[in-house]
């Protein structure tokens, strides 16, 4: 398991889409980092590739409250823990961690090593997303991986099943991206994150 990255600058999702003071996030960037669709299935229409996850580790985590996004402390311990690549044949596309109660995961992970949306989505029982954050984040780790400079846009959000959180998922895209989204806009956050440093 690995360190979760270090956050430059993070806004709550509802806050950005009202406060007329921050830059904008071109359009296709904004429908990634703030829609509530499932984003291992857009990479998948949008490479024409099939999206694959890579398992890095699944433990249990006793320092979930202090790594984790704040809304963790709506899940039951104890938590697990679950960190993947999102990959097709021949890119990592991005990074996740996953936040879960031991005995949520066992009921809904069934294949461990298939995206979340195709396991929870496997009875077609209904699901609420919810964006909580976006962040701009930067990690060793991720530069060795995207074989890019960062910093890396990145959001956190929760899955609601029956009104109540199921997990907490944050996830770190690869800045390559841009090949189908277009330019994501991060260079106009730099002074954000800069001189609150």
């Amino acid at each position: 398991m690995f360190e979760s990255p270090r956050i430059l600058w993070e806004e709550n999702a509802s806050f950005f889409l009202t406060k007329n003071s921050l830059p904008e996030i071109p359009g296709a960037w904004k429908l990634m980092l703030l829609g509530d669709g499932s984003p291992t299935r857009h990479l998948q229409l949008l490479t024409g590739k099939e999206t694959q996850i890579q398992l890095i580790g699944m433990n249990i985590d006793p320092y979930s409250a202090k790594d984790g996004p704040s809304e963790i402390d709506q899940l039951d311990e104890p938590l697990i823990r679950r960190q993947v690549w999102i990959k097709n044949d021949d890119q990592t596309l991005a990074w996740a961690e996953s936040w879960w109660n031991s005995k949520e995961i066992n009921l809904n992970l069934i294949n461990r090593k298939q995206p979340i949306w195709k396991n929870l989505t496997r009875d077609r029982s209904e699901l609420f997303r919810e964006v909580d954050a976006i962040s701009l984040v930067e990690s060793d780790l991720l530069k060795k991986e995207f074989k890019l400079q960062g910093p890396y846009w990145s959001r956190n959000y929760r899955f609601f099943r029956n009104k109540r959180p199921l997990t907490i998922i944050r996830e770190v895209f690869n800045p390559h991206m841009d090949k189908w989204l277009g330019k994501s806009g991060i260079n106009k956050f730099y002074d954000l994150y800069s001189s609150s440093s």
